[in-house]
C-alpha cells in the first residue's frame, strides 16, 4: 500500500475514535495542546529558522516570508487560539426539531462531523495548529499536506500536538502531516475520495486552481483575497481614511488586507489629496484610474482591465465612480468573494451594500481586517470560504461539521 492510502485510511480509523469522545475531554486535551506549543517553543522557532533560511535562499517574496515567520508573540497566538477553541460550545451532537409529520413519524437533525478534513496548503505554518484543533473538536481527523516551504515546521507543531495525543492514548493519525511535499504525493492525496471527506486548499491563486481542477475530493475553496473599501458620499472621511490605512498597511501579506479603493465622485475631491498624502507617507505604490491619476505625484495609470488584483504588498488600485451602482459593478467584476467593505453614514446605503454585495464578509465602517475567524468569535479558523458549498466565510467549528436526519416511529410504513 503506497504512503498517501496508508495515511489516509490511518487518518479514516482514527476519526471513528473521537465519535465517543466527551466534549469535556476534548476540551482538556486542547488545553493540555496549548500548553505544549507554549513549553517547546524554542524547538519550534528552530525549526522554522530552518524553513526561513531556505526560503531567503530561493528569494522568497515579502508576503510569503511574512506568512512563513514564528516567532513567540505568534506561537501565544496559536496557542491562545487553541484555548479559545476548547472554550467554545461543540457543535457535534446538536439536534434540531423539525417537528412530526402527519402519519407520526417524528423528525430531528443532528450535527455530525465531516470525517476526515485535508488540508493543502503553502508557507503558513500557523494553519497546522489551527487546523489541528478545530477539526479535533470538531470531531474530524486531519491530514495536513503543507508546502516545502513550512515542512519543519509543520512537522514539529504536529508532533507536539501528536505527543498529547498519545498521552491520552488516542491515534496520533487523528492530526497527520505529510512527511513529503512531492507534488506527486499530493495528486495521489486528492484521488483518496474512499477516505478523504472533504480538502481545503489555503494559499495563492495557483495552487487553489490546481487542486480544484485535479481533486475527486470535494473542495472548498479559499480563494485570493481582493477586497475593496468604497467611500461613499455620505461617508465619515476620518472614518474612510482610518479604514483605509489600517486595512492597507497594518499587514499586508494577508487575505483580508485591502486592495481596491472605490470613491464616490463627489467625495474624490475632499478625500483623494488626504489619500496620497497618508499612503506616501506609507511607502504605498498607487494604481489609478484615469479620472483620479491628478491627485498623486506618482502613480501608475489602470485601464478597467488592469483591476482585481491581490497584491499583498505596500501597493494599491484606486477607481472613481459615479455613484453607487458604479461601486457595485466595480466590486462585482474585480471582488473575490472574500470580503467588501463601505464608509457610509448613511443606514439604507449601508443596507443596501450588504444585501446586494456578493461576498462573504460585508463590512460597514469596520476595517476589512476583522474578515478573520478569531476577530469574529469563531476561534481559530481553518480558512475563509469564498466558494459558497459547503460553507461561506470564516470556518470555524459549525463549518467542520454536516447534519444527518434522524427519524423515529413506531412502526410505520409506506404506502
Amino acid at each position: 500500500m503506497s504512503l498517501i492510502k496508508t495515511l489516509s485510511q490511518n487518518a479514516a480509523t482514527a476519526a471513528q475514535t473521537l465519535a465517543v469522545l466527551d466534549e469535556q475531554v476534548k476540551n482538556t486535551i486542547l488545553l493540555d495542546m496549548a500548553r505544549a506549543l507554549r513549553a517547546h517553543s524554542d524547538e519550534i522557532i528552530k525549526a522554522n529558522q530552518l524553513d526561513l533560511a531556505n526560503a531567503e535562499s530561493a528569494s522568497m517574496g515579502s508576503a510569503m516570508l511574512d506568512r512563513l515567520t514564528l516567532n513567540n508573540e505568534r506561537i501565544e497566538s496559536m496557542a491562545a487560539g487553541i484555548e479559545t477553541v476548547a472554550s467554545l460550545p461543540d457543535p457535534v451532537g446538536i439536534e434540531r426539531d423539525l417537528g412530526q409529520r402527519p402519519n407520526g413519524l417524528s423528525i430531528r437533525k443532528m450535527r455530525v462531523p465531516l470525517g476526515v478534513v485535508c488540508m493543502i496548503y503553502e508557507a503558513r505554518p500557523n494553519v497546522t495548529a489551527d487546523a489541528g484543533a478545530l477539526c479535533f473538536k470538531s470531531g474530524n481527523a486531519v491530514i495536513l499536506r503543507g508546502g516545502k516551504e513550512a515542512l519543519h515546521s509543520s512537522k514539529m507543531i504536529a508532533s507536539i500536538l501528536q505527543k498529547v495525543l498519545e498521552v491520552y492514548q488516542l491515534p496520533p493519525a487523528l492530526i497527520t502531516v505529510v512527511p513529503d511535499p512531492d507534488r506527486d504525493l499530493m495528486m495521489e492525496l486528492m484521488q483518496q475520495r474512499d477516505y478523504i471527506d472533504v480538502i481545503i486548499p489555503r494559499g495563492g491563486e495557483g495552487l487553489i486552481n490546481f487542486v480544484t481542477d485535479n481533486s475527486k475530493v470535494p473542495v472548498i475553496q479559499h480563494f485570493k483575497g481582493v477586497c475593496h473599501l468604497y467611500v461613499d458620499k455620505d461617508a465619515d472621511l476620518e472614518i474612510a481614511m482610518a479604514l483605509l490605512l489600517n486595512g492597507k498597511t497594518q499587514r499586508t501579506g494577508v487575505c483580508n488586507a485591502l486592495e481596491g479603493l472605490v470613491v464616490h465622485q463627489d467625495v474624490a475631491a475632499a478625500f483623494l489629496p488626504k489619500v496620497a498624502q497618508a499612503l506616501a507617507e506609507h511607502k504605498v505604490t498607487i494604481n489609478a484610474c484615469q479620472q483620479v491619476k491628478s491627485y498623486f505625484d506618482a502613480c501608475n495609470v489602470m485601464n478597467d482591465e488592469d483591476f482585481g488584483q491581490e497584491y499583498l504588498d505596500l501597493e494599491i488600485a484606486i477607481k472613481q465612480v459615479d455613484d453607487f451602482d458604479g461601486a457595485i459593478n466595480h466590486i462585482r467584476r474585480f471582488g473575490s468573494h472574500h470580503t467588501e467593505v463601505i464608509c457610509t453614514q448613511n443606514e439604507i446605503t449601508a443596507a443596501r451594500f450588504q444585501r446586494t454585495v456578493d461576498a462573504s464578509v460585508v463590512m460597514v465602517n469596520a476595517s476589512s481586517r476583522f474578515s478573520d475567524g478569531s476577530e469574529l468569535g469563531l476561534g481559530a479558523e481553518i480558512g475563509i470560504a469564498t466558494s459558497k458549498l459547503h460553507a461561506y466565510g470564516p470556518m470555524g467549528l459549525e463549518s467542520l461539521t454536516t447534519e444527518k436526519y434522524l427519524v423515529s416511529g413506531d412502526g410505520q410504513v409506506r404506502t
